[in-house]
């Protein structure tokens, strides 16, 4: 009964996805994205290499894999990696990424084009990056012997595979080879389930910020308009984070850095007209005006990362919608973190920061106000420094940990 309604929610979605295409910029991406992905299908079925096929469902699944991307590129040169994506979000912004040979869009998970898409990669090793978890791609990969792994997965009591009623999609977990989960608690869900073939790896991210950091680009415009200024670092945020960011700039005589996390016109627009400092876009950047600008709206995409470097203090956007976005960009560098206190919970490292004194949850001005009032003590600022920073270290090696069981594995 479960698998067939599985399948009917999964028509249903693809037939929303068919209806919306004309008048949705995601769907019609997707529509042309999965019609590229069967012509490129023909060319892999063609390839005589080896390959390793890795999914990530998004570009925040992308940066946590990145790391084991490139460890697989680097150890093992004879095989060909797949790189796919479900959504637009991640494809458009990687597509080009250099460390994957075949980049693409994962086929809806259908009998036949799971099917199709095993028998024409033929991967010597699957790796789903923290979830999606899908019924017949996986089913297809254990008919074919082809060991699945998931990395950096993350699970909670609440999700249907520790239900009552979840027996179904217990059942995809189960034709994993192993899990390289985040934390303990994942791993003792499992267990709870039967599943014991899972390694407490912790999260790639660590590593992957910390590779960020070490090999950050230099951003010439960020770092003029800094100068010797205390900056704050505002990185994707959305209209709800502007509402309690707004009246903190207008009160607090800082340089800021925005980078919104969907840049439309409208929205940075609004960004300049509620604000009462001088606005510039990096767009149209003179160094004539860093003394008169107060803050930089970011309106590009992929250098959020680097521009933490330059923050003293951050916000991490998301968290007053559908969830808080990445915070281990920011912590690395060793500043204090704010986000909104809705929806981060799920979020360990956010619980970790919080509890360790290194971030602070807000719902509104007058909390972030008095948090940043805090924080911006001198001995108060010099600790939380060292504790973030610490504790991003000492999370380090996840990825190292997963290398060495596919090195055992593919040998």
């Amino acid at each position: 009964m479960q698998a067939l309604l599985y399948s009917i929610s999964l028509f249903f979605y693809r037939l929303g996805v068919r209806l919306a295409g004309p008048f949705n910029e995601k769907a019609s991406q997707l529509i042309t994205g999965h019609k590229n992905s069967r012509e490129m299908l023909g060319l892999i079925s063609k390839d005589p290499a080896p390959k390793i096929w890795i999914h990530c469902a998004s570009l925040g699944e992308f940066e946590q894999g990145r790391p084991v991307i490139e460890k697989f590129r680097a150890n093992f040169t004879s095989h060909k990696i797949i790189l796919t994506f479900f959504s637009p979000s991640g494809y458009s912004v990687r597509k080009n990424y250099p460390g994957a040979d075949y980049i693409l869009y994962l086929p809806f998970d259908t009998p036949s084009n799971a099917r199709k898409w095993v028998n024409a990669t033929s991967p010597d090793l699957a790796v789903f990056v923290k979830y999606e978890f899908w019924h017949y791609y996986t089913s297809e990969l254990k008919r074919k012997l082809i060991p699945i792994l998931s990395v950096s997965s993350i699970f909670r009591s609440d999700q249907v595979y520790f239900r009552s009623y979840g027996n179904f999609y217990r059942n995809i977990l189960k034709r994993f080879e192993h899990f390289f989960v985040q934390d303990a608690e994942s791993a003792g869900l499992l267990k709870k389930i039967g599943i014991d073939q899972v390694t407490v790896s912790g999260d790639t991210r660590f590593d992957r910020v910390l590779e960020i950091k070490e090999s950050r680009k230099d951003i010439p415009e960020a770092r003029e308009f800094c100068g010797n200024d205390t900056i704050l670092v505002a990185g994707s945020v959305w209209p709800e984070d502007m509402e309690v960011l707004t009246p903190f700039i207008n009160t607090h005589s800082l340089k800021y850095i925005i980078a919104p996390h969907e840049i439309t016109e409208k929205f940075m627009q609004h960004i300049e007209n509620d604000v009462e400092k001088n606005c510039i876009r990096f767009s149209q950047w003179d160094p004539s005006m860093s003394a008169s600008c107060d803050i930089l709206i970011i309106d590009n995409m992929g250098m959020l990362s680097s521009l933490y470097a330059f923050a003293d203090y951050a916000w991490v956007g998301g968290a007053f919608g559908n969830g808080l976005h990445n915070i281990l960009e920011a912590a690395v560098y060793g500043c204090p973190v704010f986000f909104g206190n809705k929806n981060y919970e799920k979020f360990r490292e956010a619980r970790d920061l919080i509890n360790l004194g290194g971030a602070s949850a807000v719902s509104n001005y007058m909390e972030l106000k008095e948090q940043f009032a805090t924080f911006s003590e001198e001995q108060t600022y010099a600790i939380t420094r060292q504790i973030t920073m610490e504790y991003i270290e000492s999370n380090r090696g996840a990825t190292e940990k997963i290398i060495r069981y596919c090195t055992s594995l593919l040998k």
